[in-house]
């Protein structure tokens, strides 16, 4: 098998590879041993979160791979996420300071002295989201992280930060797939050298979420058009899920698949050798609903 280990820009420095394995929803029972299968397929991409609650299992697992792997932290690139606090839940927001020691704790917890690429997981900060991002910047100029960006950010909440005359993301992990393409936001990006990272991208597929029990946006209508996807893959000869996640590639997107199923990891991170052609991309295209069904789609100041 052909592993697919191409890399897209996210700084001048630092590279991301363009498929990634996401630790969402596995659970810290889970997670060590998932995440060492995944380095030991290949998977050079950890994309994990203080809120997921797994990190120092997954540190386990990154180390555990590597040591089965022949390969050392350095052929990893991790990427960790700020829990910035959410009024609304009662959880105050961070400042600067306890910005820096959750990120150092998250470094403690995966057992690595730097992070790749941080991000700040949302734009839950309020009036401390600047200085949320003031802090990343100081990690980032400190050398302990290599590249910093946001997640499920939009346009009013980048442009608080061009306001302020500070640097921006190197990257904005949101959700990416057939049925939210988000064009006019994606053009922002690209116009501001920003890196979209695509969470998310399975959702078209019929058995997305069906077995964690985890409540999303998804339509019993969208469920009927996953139709479509399954008539592409087999005119391809590949599954529904690389055929999202070669859609994805495609845009210029780096992907997070996640499965617990060694086969199925294998064939998520196998996108080389074929290309979706012009005639199918077009028709990709007019699936677009405008709007996401994952975590962020029923909060509006997450809204595109």
């Amino acid at each position: 098998m052909t592993i697919t280990q191409d890399t897209f820009r996210l700084n001048d420095t630092t590279q991301i590879p363009v498929v990634g394995f996401g630790t969402y929803l596995i659970d810290s029972a889970d997670a060590a041993a998932t995440v060492a299968t995944a380095v030991e397929i290949g998977y050079r991409h950890i994309d994990t979160a203080a809120a997921y609650g797994n990190e120092a299992e997954v540190g386990k697992g990154i180390a555990r791979g590597c040591k089965a792997a022949g390969i050392t932290r350095a052929h990893i690139f991790v990427t960790a996420k700020l829990w910035p606090g959410n009024p609304a839940w009662g959880d105050a927001p961070k400042d600067g300071a306890t910005t820096t020691a959750a990120f150092e704790d998250s470094m403690t917890k995966l057992g690595i002295d730097y992070a790749d690429l941080y991000l700040i997981h949302a734009p839950y900060g309020g009036d401390l989201r600047l200085m949320q991002w003031r802090a990343l910047l100081d990690l980032q100029s400190a050398g302990k992280a290599r590249a910093i960006g946001v997640s499920n950010f939009n346009v009013t909440h980048l442009d608080e930060i061009k306001n302020a005359g500070l640097p921006m993301p190197d990257a904005n992990q949101i959700e990416l797939h057939p049925w939210a393409q988000k064009p006019a936001f994606l053009s922002y990006m690209v116009a501001n050298e920003i890196a979209p990272i695509a969470y998310s991208s399975l959702v078209p597929l019929s058995t997305w979420r069906t077995q964690d029990g985890q409540a999303s946006a998804k339509t019993d209508d969208m469920k009927a058009s996953s139709a479509a996807f399954a008539s592409m893959a087999a005119k391809y000869g590949i599954s529904e899920a690389q055929l999202l996640l070669r859609w994805g590639v495609q845009n210029g997107f780096a992907v997070l698949p996640k499965s617990m199923n060694a086969d199925r990891m294998r064939l998520n991170i196998d996108l080389s050798g074929f290309e979706i052609d012009a005639a199918d991309l077009a028709l990709i295209k007019t699936m677009d609903r405008g709007h996401g069904v994952a975590w962020a789609s029923g909060d509006p100041s997450l809204a595109e």
